[in-house]
């Protein structure tokens, strides 16, 4: 790397340091620093296991203990053994402490659509955005099994069909493609999954299945922040583990010409080419793979 590409970064780090408040006092002026204001916000968004809050932020045991005990000398939070082990710590907020969760989100909800308002070219910022904290979060993408009508599932579908409808010549319309009953999507049956980066959908996949003893990959999407970082390869992997304890042996998926790299990754995971199975207008490539 060039020392104007490490330049450029350090130039990036210090804009975001000092946007964010990072070294403030007061962070949004509320007369805590940013880290004790991020506990507040992740007690707030519901992750309450104190061993799941100093994982998340990165902690060490004796900071986190030290800023719980001042949220507690606030009256902001309580702690308490977990019910269900009382070896574990559980953090919940008073009503003063919610309160003050909403003070932050308003805050914080109006610093970023002032940064957007401020800028030209507003959605290139975002994207910018969504690639850098897609890169410097991928260690900490998970993939969760989830309802398949519920709203993450629904913004990752409408993304996957507007990417489908930019590619494809004569665009694309689900009607069409004949889209899978929730019920194909859940188990007994099937299971439908959606990797998360700090909260935000990008990526997702589905695993179609019938009650036999083959089942359909379907909508297998990742966002453009995301791509490159081996998500892809994650999602199936999670499906094609689905699939074996569902007892599915054999995986079916259909794609068009016009998705070079998942048919390139299809062909390198052990998939192979097979006649067309269905009616779907779309699709020119079969694919099937054998598990176990």
């Amino acid at each position: 790397m060039t020392s104007d590409s490490i330049a450029r970064i350090r130039r990036f780090n210090r804009a975001v340091t000092t946007e964010t408040g990072a070294l403030d006092s007061s962070f949004l002026g509320r007369g805590r620093p940013l880290g004790v204001a991020r506990v507040l916000n992740a007690v707030g968004h519901g992750m309450t296991d104190v061993a799941e809050i100093r994982d998340y932020l990165g902690l060490d045991s004796g900071l986190l203990s030290r800023i719980l005990r001042s949220l507690e000398g606030e009256g902001l939070i309580t702690t308490a053994p977990s019910a269900d082990d009382a070896r574990r710590r559980v953090a919940t907020l008073t009503e003063a402490g919610a309160q003050e969760y909403q003070a932050y989100e308003d805050l914080s909800d109006a610093q970023a659509q002032n940064i957007l308002n401020r800028h030209p070219k507003p959605q290139a910022l975002l994207a910018a955005m969504d690639l850098v904290a897609s890169a410097l979060g991928r260690d900490r993408i998970d993939i969760r099994e989830c309802d398949p009508a519920g709203e993450d599932a629904i913004y990752c579908f409408n993304l996957y069909f507007a990417e489908l409808s930019r590619r494809f010549e004569e665009g694309y319309d689900a009607v069409k493609a004949g889209p899978p009953d929730a019920d194909q999507m859940r188990r007994p049956k099937g299971a439908f999954f959606i990797a998360y980066s700090d909260g935000l959908p990008i990526g997702c996949v589905i695993l179609k299945g019938y009650g036999r003893d083959w089942a359909e990959i379907k909508r297998l999407w990742v966002a453009d922040s995301a791509r490159g970082l081996g998500l892809a390869h994650r999602l199936m992997a999670a499906a094609e583990d689905a699939a074996l304890s569902l007892g599915i042996t054999t995986l079916r998926l259909d794609t068009n010409h016009r998705l070079p790299e998942a048919i390139a990754m299809y062909r390198k995971t052990g998939w192979y080419e097979i006649p067309r199975f269905n009616d779907d207008p779309y699709p020119d490539h079969f694919f099937e793979k054998k598990l176990g």
